[in-house]
């Protein structure tokens, strides 16, 4: 069985596959740090090498950041993966909250 457009030249039949993929999303939030008039640089970079796993000069910018602009968004990630970070900063005596 012949189509007509078979023998014309320039015509092509293509066929396109459509692949359903499951998306997962996640609200991703920020761990911030607030400045204070109580910890030092070190004491805030320390943590945030420690806590984070920032490397030295990620947690030198992000003290740097606090001091001048009062915060910075230190980490991001699900609220789950933050809450433990955010605690243990609060456990050192620094100021840290997870925006929605």
């Amino acid at each position: 069985m012949n189509s007509e457009n078979e023998n014309i030249p320039g015509i092509q039949w293509q066929s396109q596959e459509i692949n359903e993929t499951d998306v997962i999303d996640i609200e991703l939030h920020n761990l911030i740090v607030w400045n204070d008039n109580v910890n030092t640089f070190d004491w805030v970079i320390e943590s945030l090498i420690e806590i984070c796993g920032h490397e030295t000069t990620q947690a030198e910018q992000c003290a740097l950041i606090i001091h001048h602009k009062g915060k910075c968004g230190v980490k991001k990630g699900s609220f789950d993966y933050l809450r433990p970070q955010a605690e243990a900063l609060i456990e050192r005596g620094i100021q840290a909250t997870i925006d929605y």
